[in-house]
C-alpha cells in the first residue's frame, strides 16, 4: 500500500473544528455549519450527502455545540449505518449514535419493556412468511409460494401504514393497490396473522416500531427519558420514511424542531412498502423556517452519464418531478453510454458477459462492475452466462452473507484455529494471517481457482473467497496502521477492516473479532465478482462499469405498473440504476425472451429522445449501425418471421410440426420456452372472470387458458394480429376483440363494457 493509498482510505482525524470543514464544497459546508433548528438538505445521487451530514455531526462535537451522546442518526440500512458509524469514528465523533429506525427502535424496547409492560420482550421472528402460511391454513385459504409472498407484503403494507386489519379494504382502495387476493381475504388472513402472533407470544419486524410507538405515546415518563437522552436527529434517505417512521421520529423529538433531514424525491423508489416522499417534500411547510441546502455537485459520475440521468428525469411528471435536481458533473469526462439491441435474452446475457470479460481484461476489478436487472427472476439467465464466460460474480439480495451456512461453518472454524492456535496443524506452514486462513478454510471448499460452472458450489465457493479476501485486506490494513500509527476506519467495504487497535502483525484472534462485529451489523466483506443486483437493491451503491438489461416495455416500466404513478416511480427506479454508474455504463434489451420466440418486444418508453436514433415517441429500436446504437450478438437461432398462414401448424420456436390442439393454439411445443407477458396473462384472465360473470357462462367459453395464453405470448397491435391467434374467430374478435387489445396496450377497460 502506497503513502498515496494510505492517505485517502485512512485520512488522520482532524484535530480541530475547522479541519473538519476542509475539503468540503460550498454547499456541503452550509449543511455541515447548519448545526442549529429544522435544516433540510435535497441531495441529489452521488453528491456526497453522507460526506456532509457525517462532517456536519463531527463539526458540531469538535465545536463543543454538540454532545456526541445526544445525537441519534437514522437510516434505512445496517450497511449505510455501519459507514455512518465508521466516519464519524474517523471524523473524531465516535460516541455519535448511527441505527436503522428498526435499530433504535428495538434498543428503547428491550430497555422499557420491563418497566411498561413488565416481564421479558416477546421474541422477534425473523421472517413472517410462515406465520401467514399458518394464517392462511386456519382460515382454509390456499395459497401459493407466490401469493405468501404478496400477501405477506400487503400486511407489512398495513402496519407501516398504521391500518387495521378491519380498515385494510378500504385503505388499499384508497391507496390504489393491485392486492393479490380479494381484499376481503386479505384482512381475514390478516386478523388471523395477529391471532397468531398474540397466541405464540412473538412479535414481528414492523411491531417493534408499533410497541415503540405506543409506549413513547402513552408513557409521558419514558417519552420524556428518551427526549432527555437524545436532543438533535439526523435522517438520511428522507423520502423514504414510511407513516409509521414520521410518526416515531415526531415522538422522539416532541416540541423540539433539532432535526436535520437529507433526501432526494426523485430516488423514491419504495412505495409499495408504504414511503413516501410527502415527509420530505412537506418538510418546509411544516418547519416554515428550516435552513434548505441542495447539493447538486455529483462527484459520482461522468458528464455523460450524469447527461442521461438529467434527461430521464426532464421528461418525468408529477410532484416528485416537480422537486427534481439538475446535476452537475464535477469528474472529467467518460464514454458515451452504450445502447445494444438483442435478439433474445440469452444473446443479452452472453454479450454482457464477453463484454464484462473484456472489461476485467483491461484492467477493471470484477468487483467495480454490476448487472442490474428489474426483477430477481432476471438473474439465473446471467449467472449462467457469466460462469460460462468464466466470470465470477456475487448475488446481491439473497440470503444475507453472514447467514449463510457456509459462513458460518467457517468463521467457528477460524474461530476454533485462533483458540488452539500452535496446536491446530492445519497452521503449521502458514506464517502470516491470510495463509492461515487459507489453510483453515481450504477445508471447507475454498481453492485457490473457482469452480466450473454456476449453481451451489459457486456460490459457497464465493462465499469463502470473500473471506480469504478480506483476511488479505485486513492484514495489510492493520500493518499499515501499525506503521503510520493512525487507527481508524472511512467506513467502506474495504476499509473496515483497519476498525480494531493499530498494531502491526494482525491475527486470527483479531479477524474473528472483526467478523463478529460485521457479523453484527450485516456488514458483508467486498466479493471479487460481478456483482447481479435488482435495480431496487441497488440503491446507495456504485460501480465503475453498469449494465443495465432489460429496459424494455414490460419490464421498465414493469408491466402492472398502469397509473401514471407507478409509471413515474419506475422511471424512478431506473434513474436510480443509471445514477449506479461512475464511468461506463451500458443499456441493452432484448426482442423476444427466448431463442426463436416473436421478436415483439420494444425499447422503454424511457429511452425515447435519450438514446442515439430515437424520437419523443414510443417505438422500435432505431436503425442500428448509426447514431451510436449497436446490434447485439445474434442469438444461435434467429428470430422466426411472423406466420402468414395458420397450417401446416408448426411450433414457432423448434419447427416440429404441431398435432396437439392446445399446442397448436400456443403455435408452439408445450415444452419449448414461453415468452409470455405473466402480468398481461393475469390481467386477461381477470377480465375473462369479469365477462364470464356478466354473461353466466363458463369461463372457456370466453377464451380458453391456451387462447389466453398465445394472446400473451402474442401481444397483438391490432384486429388483424388479434384475429390470426387461434381460438379467436370473428364473432369473439366483434365482442371481445377491443377489450382485449386495450388490455393488451396497458389500457383501462370501461366498466360497463360487456363487448355486445
Amino acid at each position: 500500500m502506497t503513502a498515496a493509498t494510505h492517505s485517502t482510505l485512512f485520512p488522520r482525524t482532524p484535530d480541530t473544528p475547522d479541519a473538519v470543514l476542509e475539503g468540503l464544497d460550498p454547499e456541503q459546508r452550509e449543511v455541515a455549519t447548519a448545526l442549529h433548528g429544522p435544516v433540510c438538505v435535497l441531495a441529489g445521487a452521488g453528491t456526497g450527502k453522507t460526506r456532509a451530514i457525517t462532517h456536519r455531526i463531527a463539526y458540531g462535537v469538535r465545536a463543543g455545540i454538540l454532545q456526541p451522546s445526544s445525537v441519534l442518526a437514522v437510516t434505512f440500512t445496517n450497511r449505510a449505518a455501519g459507514e455512518m458509524r465508521g466516519r464519524l469514528r474517523q471524523l473524531g465523533a465516535g460516541g455519535v449514535q448511527a441505527r436503522t429506525f428498526h435499530s433504535a427502535a428495538l434498543r428503547q424496547l428491550q430497555y422499557f419493556w420491563p418497566k411498561a409492560v413488565g416481564g421479558s420482550l416477546p421474541r422477534l421472528v425473523d421472517r413472517k412468511i410462515q406465520l401467514v402460511a399458518d394464517a392462511a391454513a386456519a382460515c382454509r385459504i390456499r395459497l401459493d409460494r407466490g401469493e405468501l409472498r404478496d400477501v405477506t407484503g400487503e400486511i407489512e403494507w398495513s402496519k407501516v401504514t398504521q391500518t387495521v386489519p378491519a380498515d385494510y379494504a378500504l385503505a388499499a382502495a384508497k391507496a390504489g393497490r393491485e392486492t393479490p387476493r380479494a381484499p376481503a381475504e386479505i384482512a381475514q388472513l390478516y386478523a388471523a396473522y395477529e391471532d397468531l402472533k398474540r397466541d405464540r407470544a412473538v412479535i414481528d419486524f414492523e411491531d417493534v416500531l408499533l410497541l415503540t410507538v405506543a409506549i413513547l405515546q402513552d408513557r409521558h415518563d419514558i417519552a420524556d427519558q428518551v427526549r432527555s437522552q437524545y436532543q438533535h436527529f439526523v435522517v438520511d434517505e428522507y423520502q423514504d420514511v414510511s407513516p409509521l417512521q414520521q410518526r416515531l421520529l415526531e415522538l422522539w423529538l416532541g416540541r423540539r424542531d433539532n432535526l436535520c433531514v437529507v433526501g432526494d424525491a426523485s430516488q423514491t423508489i419504495y412505495s409499495f412498502t408504504g414511503a413516501t416522499p410527502d415527509h420530505l417534500l412537506d418538510f418546509r411547510t411544516r418547519h416554515p423556517g428550516a435552513t434548505v441546502v441542495k447539493l447538486v455537485r455529483d462527484y459520482r459520475s461522468t458528464p455523460q452519464v450524469v447527461h442521461l440521468a438529467n434527461g430521464l428525469l426532464s421528461q418525468a411528471r408529477g410532484r416528485a418531478a416537480d422537486h427534481r435536481l439538475e446535476l452537475i458533473s464535477q469528474r472529467k469526462g467518460g464514454p458515451e453510454p452504450v445502447y445494444t439491441e438483442y435478439t433474445d435474452e440469452p444473446a443479452q446475457a452472453g454479450g454482457a458477459a464477453r463484454r464484462i470479460r473484456d472489461l476485467i481484461g483491461a484492467g477493471v476489478r470484477a468487483s467495480e462492475i454490476a448487472v442490474l436487472f428489474r426483477t430477481n427472476s432476471q438473474s439465473e439467465t446471467y449467472e449462467q452466462a457469466l460462469a460460462d464466460a468464466g466470470v465470477p460474480y456475487q448475488l446481491r439480495g439473497a440470503e444475507r452473507f453472514f447467514d449463510r451456512p457456509e459462513v458460518r461453518r467457517a468463521i467457528v472454524n477460524l474461530r476454533a484455529a485462533a483458540r488452539f492456535g500452535g496446536n491446530d496443524s492445519r497452521l503449521d506452514d502458514a506464517d502470516d494471517l491470510p495463509s492461515q486462513v487459507r489453510a483453515v478454510l481450504s477445508g471447507e471448499g475454498w481453492t485457490t481457482e473457482p469452480p466450473a460452472g454456476s449453481g451451489a458450489v459457486r456460490e459457497r465457493w464465493e462465499s469463502l473467497a470473500a473471506l480469504v479476501n478480506l483476511a488479505q485486506d485486513f492484514a495489510a490494513a492493520k500493518a499499515a496502521a501499525g506503521t503510520t500509527g493512525t487507527p481508524g476506519i472511512t467506513g467502506t467495504a474495504a476499509d473496515t477492516a483497519a476498525d480494531t487497535a493499530a498494531v502491526s502483525g494482525a491475527t486470527l484472534a483479531d479477524l474473528v473479532a472483526e467478523l463478529d462485529e460485521r457479523a453484527g451489523a450485516q456488514h458483508a466483506p467486498t466479493v471479487e465478482g460481478v456483482t447481479l443486483v435488482s435495480l431496487h437493491s441497488a440503491k446507495g451503491l456504485e460501480w465503475d462499469a453498469v449494465f443495465l438489461v432489460g429496459v424494455a416495455e414490460g419490464m421498465m416500466p414493469i408491466t402492472y405498473a398502469r397509473t401514471d404513478e407507478q409509471i413515474e416511480e419506475e422511471r424512478r427506479l431506473l434513474y436510480v440504476g443509471v445514477t449506479r454508474a461512475r464511468e461506463r455504463l451500458h443499456v441493452s434489451w432484448s426482442l423476444s425472451r427466448s431463442p426463436g420466440g416473436r421478436p415483439n418486444r420494444r425499447p422503454s418508453r424511457f429511452l425515447d429522445g435519450l438514446r442515439p436514433g430515437s424520437t419523443g415517441t414510443v417505438g422500435r429500436s432505431a436503425a442500428v449501425g448509426s447514431g451510436g446504437v449497436e446490434r447485439g450478438f445474434t442469438s444461435p437461432v434467429g428470430a422466426v418471421p411472423r406466420r402468414t398462414q395458420r397450417t401446416p401448424a408448426r411450433c414457432r420456436v423448434c419447427g416440429r410440426t404441431l398435432t396437439d390442439a392446445g399446442e397448436m393454439k400456443l403455435m408452439r411445443c408445450e415444452d419449448c420456452p414461453s415468452d409470455m407477458d405473466e402480468g398481461l396473462y393475469e390481467r386477461l384472465r381477470d377480465w375473462r372472470a369479469v365477462q364470464a360473470q356478466r354473461t353466466g357462462q363458463p369461463a372457456f367459453c370466453v377464451f380458453t387458458d391456451k387462447t389466453l395464453m398465445a394472446i400473451a405470448e402474442g401481444v397483438p397491435d391490432d384486429e388483424h394480429e388479434l384475429a390470426r391467434i387461434p381460438g379467436v374467430g370473428m364473432r369473439k374478435l366483434n365482442r371481445y376483440g377491443a377489450d382485449v387489445l386495450a388490455i393488451c396496450a396497458g389500457r383501462e377497460v370501461a366498466e360497463d363494457a360487456d363487448g355486445d
